[in-house]
């Protein structure tokens, strides 16, 4: 059976995987994201496009000195066209999510494997959510007791806990919100070898 490396030190993704039943071990890929990210935006890449090239670049990387499979995994937030990265303070955070209240987002999470240093197969699926016109009461109870947790998602939530609050409509796959869209995935594992059929 082929090894599988994770590009990633995301306890999020890992623990997705994992309860997928995938055996595989983490890789930090030790590549520049807000450098790489700069440079891209400079040449006007999409949101969409920022998550393939990193999570291609991830998986390349790690996959020159892992035998076996390599997945890269990355996700960007996109709102109006823009670009955000994760917000860095609760403050930035509150900010963040005011400016979503009553509107609709996109999240784009590419997932690519890569295998002796080459990328063999990537996908790049996005979802729609839609924040419902919260009030500033709920906002800043929301805050509270979910505290710094909001700061490791790029929307300041997280769908598999309270955060689902946030949202009157969401469309696109549950795994694709979470950072690793996961069925096209597991279907090329099981391709080679690492999954059963």
């Amino acid at each position: 059976m082929k090894a599988v490396t994770l590009a990633s030190k995301s306890s999020a993704r890992a623990a997705v995987l994992r309860g997928a039943g995938v055996i595989f071990e983490t890789a930090g890929s030790g590549v520049d994201e807000a450098a790489v990210k700069a440079g891209l935006l400079a040449e006007n890449a999409t949101p969409r496009e920022v998550a393939d090239a990193l999570a291609e670049l991830k998986a390349v990387k790690v996959s020159r000195n892992r035998p076996g499979l390599v997945i890269g995994a990355d996700q960007t937030l996109e709102l109006d066209g823009a670009l955000f990265d994760k917000a860095e303070s609760l403050d930035e955070a509150r900010e963040r999510l005011k400016a979503m209240r009553g509107r609709i987002h996109k999240l784009h999470s590419a997932v690519v494997v890569a295998e002796n240093g080459q990328a063999i197969w990537r996908e790049v699926p996005a979802a729609r959510l839609s924040m419902r016109p919260f009030t500033d009461a709920f906002l800043e109870g929301y805050l509270s007791r979910v505290g710094e947790d909001v700061l490791s998602s790029v929307g300041c939530y997280q769908l598999e806990g309270e955060g689902v609050q946030l949202f009157d409509r969401i469309e696109g796959d549950y795994f694709t919100i979470l950072g690793l869209p996961l069925t096209g995935l597991l279907d090329l594992l099981r391709r080679h070898g690492v999954l059963e059929l």
